[in-house]
């Protein structure tokens, strides 16, 4: 009988060591957020009133490693997702321009954690209005609401997936001749805050782009993420940073076509993502 319950009391502080693992990997990897391989369409500049863009972004992303809280690569199990985004921008005034951005995401974890979800991802519903601008430079704001697309927090492949959050970003851009081809430089940083769960977020985006011909646009972008302390519920504090480059093709003067692909290079208590990115970007 001793034996036995000794048995029980040892598989039972086993089951629950194995349960605090695979929660700390479930809050690490849940820190990805949608959307973050970003949009470089408008940037700080707004539309002129009563035009209009679609922007589709996919991206496949997968990794099999994290950062630790030292920065040191180790393996976890697979994590992949996939993700369709909508950008629908449209210029209610020619310093106004409204936001809305649906997604679908369908989030896949190997075992031993073995979790999936297909779904609506966050929709972001907000603005753009521009504070000033000259020929070469433009400042804006930004405000943005997001909506998780599911709130089933049981859902293992949806933790880090359900809180509500509010994002607040400051825009500049310059535009400049690199020589003799066109170019760009658009930062970007912001507040974000995680209204359950996660902890709050500071974002900083860079974006560079050059135009080598008429038709070809290159995009080099940088997107970071430090988080604001830790959050409830065993989320902890984290860091990322990722690199993104890209190539855009006009077919139209209306309708052109991209793909890229990010890494993330560094990071604490983070995932170490490599993913692929495929977009449409049509004007109207």
């Amino acid at each position: 009988m001793r034996l036995a319950l000794c048995t029980a009391r040892a598989y039972a502080a086993t089951s629950l060591s194995a349960l605090a693992g695979r929660w700390k990997i479930l809050c690490l990897i849940a820190m990805i957020s949608a959307g973050c391989a970003g949009q470089a369409w408008a940037g700080a500049w707004t539309l002129d009133a009563g035009t209009g863009a679609l922007v589709f972004t996919g991206t496949a992303m997968q990794s099999t490693r994290i950062f630790d809280s030292g920065s040191a690569l180790r393996r976890i199990p697979r994590y992949s997702k996939d993700e369709a985004q909508l950008l629908v921008e449209y210029g209610l005034t020619d310093w106004i321009t409204a936001i809305v951005q649906p997604s679908l995401q369908h989030i896949d974890i190997a075992s031993p954690i073995g979790a999936q979800r297909s779904g609506l991802g966050y929709t972001d519903l907000g603005a753009r209005a521009r504070v000033w601008s000259d020929s070469s430079w433009v400042f804006s704001v930004q405000a943005i609401f997001r909506v998780p697309g599911t709130s089933d927090s049981s859902n293992l492949a949806a933790i880090g997936q359900t809180d509500r959050q509010i994002e607040l970003r400051g825009l500049a851009g310059y535009s400049f001749k690199a020589g003799t081809l066109p170019a760009f430089v658009d930062l970007q940083i912001a507040q974000r805050y995680r209204l359950n769960g996660p902890p709050s977020e500071f974002r900083t985006d860079i974006t560079f782009g050059i135009r080598p011909t008429e038709r070809w646009l290159l995009l080099a972008q940088s997107f970071n993420v430090l988080s604001e302390g830790a959050g409830t519920t065993g989320f902890g504090s984290y860091a990322y940073h990722k690199a993104q480059l890209s190539a855009v093709y006009a077919l139209t003067p209306a309708l052109s076509l991209q793909i890229g692909g990010y890494s993330t290079y560094w990071g604490r208590n983070a995932l170490q993502e490599n993913g692929l990115v495929v977009g449409a970007w049509y004007r109207f």
